[in-house]
């Protein structure tokens, strides 16, 4: 292909972005789109997967019936969207398999927030609270964003984890209403996540590598600190409602902003852990290791069944 198709091409597929037209796997894009894309669905993807294990280490703590039966649905799932996600990604021509071997050797990242340990049930209840409540923030945006499979993808999984924040804000309500021990239990869960959840946004817009590319093609529709500063927003007048504190003692409302004024994030933590060294990173992608070699014999029986099961319609199809 000449350079002066290319151009043309390029030249029809940003006009396209600018109509809000979805991109198609089968359209043609620049290969730094394709990229692009297949590093964030990843990455989502991976963080769907990896965020089921501080969760599900709880199934079987959990203090009711009805508790685990909530919290073993909301690991099921995030199953599921890691699997929708992981689906979209394979649309733009890598394997799952490719993006497995990615994640268990550390070339592709997944979310900084599930390298945090969950000590107590009440961890439970903050990390649907704000986790999925950021996460939800971050996502309503990718509704509309420019890729077509990620857009539709994101429709159900926002529906899904919407379901997944007001479970978690409801174990804390139960929480602070409780005893205050229980209360205690909440405010100490708080002040662990609540530093780590802000952190999970991203880098701030002058340290972010991909924001201005990423937002100029409709990956994503609002800047890091835009969402961060909505989900404080949001977020602070919840924490009133249960009695808690938010442990920040800079934080003030903003009357000319109408906006929430906050402290300094800790963003060499930060740093630290997206490089692998936070409280849980090595044992997160030891337990994904473990399950994909654990799981080998299960996919290869299923790749024999399905094998014999084609040849046995092949014979009756003679």
């Amino acid at each position: 292909m000449s350079e002066e198709q290319v151009r043309s091409l390029e030249k029809q597929f940003d006009e396209r972005i600018e109509r809000d037209e979805k991109i198609e796997p089968k359209d043609w894009m620049p290969e730094k789109y394709r990229k692009t894309h297949i590093r964030q669905m990843s990455q989502h993807a991976h963080s769907e997967i990896v965020g089921m294990l501080p969760e599900g280490n709880w199934i079987t703590r959990a203090p009711s019936l009805r508790r685990k039966v909530a919290l073993l649905a909301k690991v099921q799932d995030e199953a599921g969207h890691g699997l929708y996600l992981y689906s979209a990604t394979e649309t733009l021509g890598i394997s799952r398999e490719e993006m497995y071997e990615q994640l268990h050797t550390g070339k592709a990242k997944y979310s900084s927030i599930f390298n945090y340990p969950t000590v107590t049930w009440a961890d439970m209840g903050t990390v649907g609270w704000l986790v999925d409540g950021a996460a939800i923030i971050n996502q309503v945006p990718l509704c509309s964003t420019s890729f077509g499979p990620y857009a539709r993808a994101m429709v159900r999984v926002c529906k899904e984890e919407s379901f997944h924040q007001r479970q978690g804000y409801e174990i804390m309500l139960k929480l602070c209403k409780g005893t205050p021990e229980q209360k205690d239990m909440a405010q100490d869960a708080l002040n662990r996540w609540w530093w780590p959840s802000l952190m999970m946004l991203g880098p701030t817009d002058a340290e972010s590598v991909h924001t201005e590319q990423s937002m100029k093609w409709k990956l994503k529709r609002k800047s890091n600190d835009e969402l961060r500063q909505q989900f404080i927003d949001q977020t602070v007048p919840q924490a009133d409602i249960l009695g808690l504190s938010i442990p920040d003692k800079d934080l003030k409302w903003n009357e000319e902003r109408q906006s929430y004024d906050f402290g300094e994030i800790n963003w060499d933590e930060f740093w630290q852990v997206v490089k692998g060294h936070g409280p849980m990173n090595k044992e997160r992608i030891k337990a994904r290791v473990n399950a994909w070699e654990g799981g080998e014999w299960v996919r290869d029986a299923a790749m024999a069944y399905a094998s014999k099961n084609q040849e046995r319609k092949e014979k009756q199809a003679v």
